[in-house]
């Protein structure tokens, strides 16, 4: 899949709108009651970032980001403001925060992912482009300085030697969004006063 290892504008991105999708199919019975399915097994991300476009320098900026990225061709990393650490969005992220694994004493790589639950259920998403720099790892709950690495374009982290059997594996980090831009074309603005405007800017997450 092609993509560019190059972060969207985050000036622009704080004021994106959007958020997760799912694609639930829905049948309604003779009865009035109804049946539902879910398409999708995981929730796929959209956004518009129109609305973080404030100056005509920002819309360039969007422009040629995407004239960079060939239109809907290549991908990129996108900042979710309201969710992009494995803590809320006011923390800060911590060696214990989210559960990938436990130790087995063979196994060496690991996703890094991050759990949503409430009510007693939860969903367990990939993290596949953690931020450099920002990833902490866990065992039984003491940080570990060494003995690890991650790939930042994946979100694998590889362990030597493998975690003991038994061994609770934690990770802390920040993370962004892999997305493409949505559409081929860009409808531009520029009025009289030299304010420029987009209508819309759609991004869409890309998913393995």
């Amino acid at each position: 899949m092609a993509f560019h290892e190059v972060r969207f504008p985050e000036d622009i991105s704080r004021g994106a709108r959007g958020g997760p999708q799912r694609r639930t199919q829905i049948v309604e019975l003779a009865s009035g009651a109804e049946e539902r399915n879910a398409s999708w097994a995981n929730s796929r991300r959209r956004y518009d970032v129109a609305y973080g476009i404030r100056r005509v320098d920002d819309l360039a900026a969007v422009v040629a980001f995407f004239e960079a990225r060939n239109g809907r061709l290549y991908g990129f990393r996108f900042k979710d403001w309201a969710d992009h650490k494995s803590c809320t969005p006011s923390g800060t992220p911590g060696p214990t925060d989210q559960l990938i694994g436990i130790g087995d004493g063979e196994q060496t790589e690991l996703q890094l992912t991050k759990a949503y639950a409430s009510g007693g259920h939860s969903w367990v998403r990939a993290i596949t482009k953690p931020v450099s720099g920002t990833v902490r790892i866990a065992l039984n709950g003491a940080e570990q300085m060494n003995g690890w690495s991650v790939d930042a374009g994946t979100g694998i982290v590889t362990f030597a030697p493998a975690p003991a059997d038994g061994v609770a594996i934690r990770a802390g980090f920040e993370f962004d969004v892999p997305v493409r831009f949505d559409t081929d074309t860009f409808d531009v603005t520029l009025d009289i006063e030299r304010l420029g405007s987009i209508t819309s800017i759609p991004l869409v997450e890309l998913r393995r």
